[in-house]
Order: structure tokens, then C-alpha cells, then sequence
């Protein structure tokens, strides 16, 4: 067979070139250029001439209703939790991480898992291994314990870094699920450019991306991270995937939280929390108590934060330090936080409650390495600053949550119950929230006093006693 042609493609105008080039003659833009196939396989040709023989006739969609996907769970609950269920039959999920964050060893976990499950005879997983050799894949296994296991017979290692092989070895295998490890050292022949190009990874996605959907296998990518925290890559492979997954935490510290930036088939608000171990990856058994650190919380600067991420309520210890500018500008320095809305509340509490700290070095950050970007951390946020600020603790047990608004108001939030009844059972015994509208009042909790103000001031008052 003839090796397919490949042209440079302008991203901007779509003008198309021989040869690299720094800057696009159709349109004058800068690096735009992306190499690109443009032969269609005869697999795909012929596929074509095969449906308009046959004559796909279109269907309502009320006749859909009597097609039910079922879906697969891996055995991993908080990994099933993100993903909505389980996988989708046909489905590519990408996942990606900073180096050493635990991203194989959460796919190789979740390979064990569908080879546990068991099901029709035949391969269970298939490994595609472009890192590491089949040595240092099993030495991995060793140590999570898999070898023994049904994994053991189940899942297989192909050490392949072109992805028409790798396609071509599970059209034979036929396995329950393909990972592949990782899909920026994948290549394709008929493309010049190394490994890790934007036109390799694209055109190696497009074809994963055709194999799940021709066959019904689900194909799980793992991705790197760049230095700027982005998915490495085109956006245009977030664009060729149906799960977009990533894995986050301090890689120094134990605890691993697992996000859904895009999910066609779920929710992309559920997060599943992990712990790193010698062992591998632990499910947490309580994520709600997993954030809080012991005998800190009465200290000044630290506040609980009730949050809830998707329909899960978690509990999360806010430290703020504010201390006086040595010199020039003073520092803002965050940790899980949103440092635009830092500088919000910074304004709003020299404005609307006469804490004045614009001048002052500011340092905040959420305790185990997690991220939260919901309004609701506002007051908890301002409370620490203030707390920090006056060298006055928060009165321990104590919870808040609230928006902050630029008048000074308090905004309700949503999930307060849920966030009030978590707190409760933890052994939380006050809480500071927004007061809310007549309809919208904050609900009773047994064992909880609640606490609702209206302003910012007047949440500074009850739990600081300013």
C-alpha cells in the first residue's frame, strides 16, 4: 500500500502547504501550521461504499428509547464515580496528570479491575506501553500486587509506539478495553514529525478515536501535562475524545483528586478522591474528612469550608497568612485558590467592612493539595484573611460557606443542606452562612447551630466577635 500523503495545514485559514513554513502565506499568521494527512485509508473508503449499499434509514427519536448502553464498571468506585458509571461501550477517554502524579497506576489498577469483573472468554485489557518496556510494566504490577491476581492471565502488554499496529493488534485481540500509555509517544508512518507533534498526537487520536467507535471498545489515553497546567496537545484532541480526565494533588502528599473536564456521557461536577500508597492507589473512604487537619482549626487564618463538588459535600481547611509588605508591591500567593477572586475579597473587605490589607503581603491556600474554584469559599476566604489579619482565631467546630458579593452582600449556595448535614457528621457543632430570601431560609440540622447573616460585616462579627 502506498504511504499516505501528508500536506501542512494552516489552523487559521486552512491553507495548505508542501512544507513546513514559520508563517502562513494564505492568511501571514505565525505557527500555524500542523502537518496532516490527506489520502483517506481504502478501510475507510470502503466502509463508506458498504453503508450506502446497505442504506442507513434514519430513526426517531422515540424508537431510541428501546436502545440501552450498558455500561461497564472497572471496579474502581471513585473512578467509575467520574466517569457516570462505568465505561461506555465505544468510548475514548483521555487522562492526563503531571509527571509522577499516579496516572499508570490508576490505569493499571482499572485494568485489573475489568480483568477481575470477568465476562465472555478472551482478552480482558490490552496495554499499549510507549514509556515504559514490558520489564518495567511488570515490575509496576508487582508492586500494586496485580500478578497473582486475574489480571495476571487477563491483561496483556504490547510494547508498540505506531498506532496502526497497536490498532491492528487489538482488531486481532478484541479485548474489553484498550489503554494506551501514553498517546504522545504514538506515532504515525505516514506523518514526518516526531513523536509528541501536534500532528502526530491528532492523527493518532483520530485513528484510536475511529477503532472505539468502529468495534465498540472503549480506549483509555493517557496524556501529559505542560508547564502552564494545560492537556498536551492540540485543543483539538479534547475536541476527538469523549471523557477529558485529570488527575490532580501535590505529588508530595498523599491524597489524589480525579476531575472530569469533559464528559458526554456524566456529570463533570463528581470528583473521586484517591490516596497514594506503597501499594498504589487507595480509594479514601471518607473524601468529606480527608482535607481537614487535626488541632488547626481554632488557629488564626485557618477556616472550614464547607464545599460540594457535583453531589458529593466536602470539608476543606482554608489557611490565610497576612503579613506586613517588606518591600515594593505586595506578594499574592495562592494554593488551590482563585487568585482573581483573592484580590475580590481583598477589595470588598477594605471597602465594605474596614478590614484595610491591600498593603499587606497576602498568602492563602486549601490544606492536601485540592482545588476549589466554587463562590461558595468566599466567605470561608474572607474569614481567614480577617482571622489572620486581627490575630484572632475562629471559634473551633466552627463551618462557613457563602458568595461574596461586591456590595458586601451574602449570596445563598447551592447544596446547603447537604453541605450543613456533612458538617453535622463530622462533628461540626456552628456554622456561618448566608441568610438568604424568605423562600430561601437556611434549613435546621440537628446537632448544628446555624448562624445566618447577610453581610460580610455582620459574618465578621459572629464568627471573629469584631
Amino acid at each position: 500500500m502506498a504511504r499516505p500523503q501528508s500536506r501542512y495545514v494552516c489552523q487559521a485559514c486552512g491553507t495548505s502547504h508542501l512544507r513546513w513554513e514559520g508563517q502562513c502565506r494564505g492568511c501571514s499568521a505565525w505557527d500555524t501550521l500542523v502537518e496532516t494527512l490527506v489520502q483517506a485509508s481504502p478501510e475507510r473508503g470502503a466502509r463508506r461504499a458498504a453503508v450506502a449499499r446497505e442504506g442507513v434509514a434514519p430513526q426517531s427519536l422515540a424508537s431510541l428509547s428501546s436502545v440501552d448502553v450498558e455500561r461497564r464498571p472497572t471496579g474502581l468506585g471513585e473512578f467509575d464515580r467520574v466517569l457516570g458509571g462505568g465505561l461506555v461501550p465505544g468510548c475514548i477517554i483521555l487522562l492526563g496528570g503531571e509527571p509522577g502524579i499516579g496516572k499508570s497506576t490508576l490505569v493499571l489498577e482499572a485494568a485489573a479491575g475489568v480483568a477481575a469483573r470477568g465476562g465472555p472468554d478472551g482478552l480482558a485489557v490490552l496495554y499499549a506501553s510507549g514509556e515504559e518496556s514490558v520489564g518495567q510494566l511488570r515490575l509496576r504490577a508487582a508492586r500494586l500486587g496485580l500478578l497473582d491476581g486475574p489480571a495476571g492471565g487477563a491483561v496483556s502488554v504490547l510494547a508498540e509506539t505506531d498506532v496502526e499496529r497497536i490498532v491492528e493488534a487489538a482488531r486481532g485481540a478484541a479485548p474489553r478495553l484498550l489503554i494506551v500509555d501514553s498517546v504522545q509517544t504514538v506515532t504515525h508512518e505516514g506523518l514526518e514529525g516526531p513523536a509528541g507533534s501536534v500532528g502526530q498526537v491528532r492523527e493518532a487520536a483520530a485513528r484510536l478515536a475511529d477503532f472505539a467507535k468502529s468495534t465498540g471498545t472503549p480506549v483509555l489515553l493517557v496524556g501529559h501535562v505542560t508547564k502552564d497546567g494545560s492537556l498536551a496537545g492540540p485543543k483539538a484532541l479534547e475536541h476527538l475524545v469523549d471523557v477529558v480526565l485529570a488527575l490532580e494533588g501535590d505529588r508530595y502528599g498523599p491524597l489524589r483528586i480525579l476531575r472530569a473536564a469533559k464528559n458526554r456521557f456524566g456529570s463533570t461536577e463528581e470528583v473521586g478522591v484517591f490516596e497514594m500508597a506503597g501499594s498504589g492507589l487507595a480509594e479514601v473512604a471518607d473524601p468529606a474528612r480527608a482535607f481537614l487537619s487535626d488541632g488547626t482549626q481554632s488557629a488564626p487564618g485557618s477556616v472550614v469550608a464547607a464545599t460540594l463538588e457535583g453531589s458529593r459535600p466536602l470539608l476543606v481547611e482554608v489557611q490565610a497568612l497576612v503579613a506586613p509588605a517588606t518591600a515594593g508591591n505586595p506578594r499574592r500567593t495562592v494554593g488551590g485558590l482563585d487568585p482573581n477572586r483573592l484580590a475580590l475579597l481583598v477589595a470588598v473587605l477594605g471597602r465594605r467592612a474596614g478590614i484595610a490589607i491591600a498593603t499587606h503581603d497576602l498568602y492563602a491556600s486549601l490544606v492536601g493539595g485540592v482545588s476549589v474554584a466554587e463562590p461558595a469559599l468566599d466567605l470561608p476566604l474572607a474569614l481567614a484573611l480577617t482571622s489572620s489579619h486581627r490575630d484572632r482565631p475562629v471559634a473551633r467546630g466552627t463551618v462557613a460557606c457563602g458568595e461574596v458579593g461586591l456590595l458586601g452582600e451574602l449570596r445563598p449556595v447551592a447544596g446547603l443542606e447537604r453541605r450543613l448535614r456533612e458538617a453535622a457528621r463530622l462533628g461540626f457543632g456552628r456554622a456561618v452562612v448566608p441568610a438568604g430570601s424568605a423562600r430561601d431560609r437556611p434549613p435546621v440540622v440537628e446537632g448544628l447551630e446555624i448562624v445566618a447573616v447577610g453581610t460580610l460585616r455582620e459574618a465578621l462579627g459572629a464568627a471573629l466577635d469584631l
